[in-house]
């Protein structure tokens, strides 16, 4: 059954909600079996993902007793069996090329060719209808995703579009209710994973802007319910190294790792995984769920999980603890026992006290005293990963870190991480594309809101300004606002990766914005 909301939430309409199924639906290789595996081991299309987004023209039931009559004859033909029985989404560019003339402009038009109308109750294919109107990131990126979204807000919340914001958070606060969690994107394929946990920062980030305090109150159940979802397990930890599910117990605390619940290929990368997994010597289910859980950090991919530090067929995603994750949760635990104070006192009281535990953790065994920055934890090894990434900024963005730690940040960040175009994503060149050279706009944010957090103005200011000098070079040359930029040679494109650069683009117009509004501020404050 659904979930009933809270009437104060106003989420959806009844009508909206009696008309979707109670149970998960049924992801494309459930759907269209054999025939999913012919068509993504095919090679038909040059996007893996194009498959998984077609809309059936008839219903799959049809559909699949037809392939079982003609799929077996001589002249059977995938390529018009697929154009008769399916509608393809576009693989052209998701938005027109720009004769704006500078980026802000740009930007402030994409708003409107990025939006999404709310979503009819019943969808054939495998997009997972929304009740309010959202925002995608671009490209071959057309449906929400979960932690783009925030950072997609940052640029909403400066253009004033409060009432879109709060569309967004209901979209989320929605797929809580109904699915139990915020899968990765609303596609059927995502809903074994999710990424970062960014909703409660959305929700503050809303009242905020828009200056309602008791929305955080409001969502305070969906907040709670997806905090669930992370911890699901925790209660049948006993031993230190312990592990279920997204949960693990080390001392007293309990921390997360990334995680999805199937061991298979991704299905809108299914060649790809298949690929991988037979260049590994391990289980090929294994291979899966790493690959799988590095796609719910939302950083697929990147030396960061890879236990050689540079192939992706050794990646080890779940056995690490991320510093990233572990901030985000930290930052969950400590806004449920401010909310919880007043009115449940021993609930506060739990959540004060995981989040103490979390953050001693964090403090203590993802913290090199000597390389004087944070690092990703190995739990099952009990040592951290020795790789330096953004993801130690996460510590200083969330107000984890301790004041004696800043100026060993400063000098890493300084002697390592920043470049001619902001911060770099990892210190190896892997072909991935989430390391050297590029940069992601995400991880540009945590590391100035970190950096202003503790009072670094003048090194918060100098990589607001690079970052956001590259992304008005690069539309200056392109007219597109990119998904990723290279960092250290900026006359060149970000690479790497399992699909083309992407324009459009979420992220990147949402933290361009917030970026520019910091500058702007700081100068008044410096006059």
């Amino acid at each position: 059954m659904l979930i009933t909301k809270p009437l104060q939430l106003l989420l959806v309409s009844a009508v909206f909600a009696l008309q979707l199924h109670a149970a998960a639906p049924a992801a494309p290789d459930e759907v269209y079996g054999a025939l999913f595996e012919q068509v993504q081991l095919s090679g038909t299309f040059n996007d893996s993902k194009a498959f998984p987004d077609a809309v059936p023209t008839k219903a799959p039931r049809e559909i699949m007793a037809a392939y079982a009559l003609s799929s077996g004859a001589t002249d059977f033909s995938l390529t018009r069996f697929l154009s008769e029985n399916f509608a393809f989404p576009s693989t052209g560019a998701s938005v027109v090329i720009s004769s704006a003339s500078s980026a802000a402009e740009r930007v402030h038009a994409l708003w409107a060719m990025l939006e999404r109308p709310k979503d009819a109750p019943a969808q054939a294919g495998s997009l997972l209808p929304l009740p309010g109107p959202y925002i995608v990131p671009g490209g071959r990126f057309r449906e929400i995703y979960y932690w783009d979204s925030y950072f997609t807000m940052l640029g909403l919340a400066r253009d004033g579009k409060t009432g879109m914001m709060r569309a967004m958070a209901d979209n989320f606060a929605y797929l809580i209710d109904t699915y139990g969690h915020i899968p990765n994107g609303n596609r059927t394929y995502y809903l074994s994973r999710s990424q970062p946990p960014y909703f409660t920062l959305m929700v503050k980030l809303l009242a905020t802007t828009s200056g309602d305090a008791g929305l955080l109150r409001a969502y305070l159940p969906a907040m709670e319910k997806e905090y669930g979802f992370w911890m699901d397990g925790a209660d049948k930890l006993e031993r230190d190294g312990d592990a279920a599910r997204r949960v693990l117990k080390i001392g007293p605390a309990f921390l997360n790792r990334y995680w999805d619940d199937v061991p298979s290929p991704r299905q809108e990368a299914y060649k790809e995984d298949i690929a991988v997994a037979g260049s590994s010597s391990r289980p090929a289910a294994e291979v899966y769920r790493d690959i799988r859980a590095a796609a719910e950090s939302g950083m697929d991919f990147s030396s960061r999980w890879f236990a050689d530090g540079r192939t992706l067929a050794s990646i080890e995603t779940v056995s690490i603890a991320p510093v990233d994750l572990n901030c985000l949760l930290y930052d969950v635990e400590m806004t449920l026992h401010e909310l919880y104070k007043a009115s449940d006192p021993g609930k506060a009281r739990v959540f004060k006290s995981r989040a103490e535990n979390r953050k001693n953790a964090i403090n203590e065994l993802m913290y090199d005293a000597e390389k004087k920055y944070y690092e990703d934890y190995y739990f099952r090894k009990g040592a951290r990963t020795g790789r330096l990434t953004p993801a130690a900024m996460y510590p200083f963005f969330l107000k984890v870190a301790p004041e004696s730690r800043v100026p060993g940040t400063v000098k890493m960040i300084k002697g390592e991480l920043l470049k001619a175009g902001g911060i770099v994503t990892s210190l190896t060149a892997t072909g991935q594309q989430w390391d050297s050279p590029n940069g992601w706009p995400p991880l540009q944010w945590v590391t100035v809101s970190g950096l202003e957090n503790y009072g670094q103005h003048e090194l918060a200011m100098e990589i607001a300004r690079r970052w956001t000098g590259l992304n008005e070079k690069v539309f200056a040359r392109t007219g597109k606002m990119m998904e990723k930029y290279n960092v250290i040679d900026t006359t060149l494109e970000a690479g790497g990766g399992e699909y083309p650069g992407q324009d459009g683009f979420g992220w990147t117009n949402g933290v361009y914005l917030a970026l520019k509004g910091f500058l702007e501020e700081k100068s008044k404050e410096n006059k």
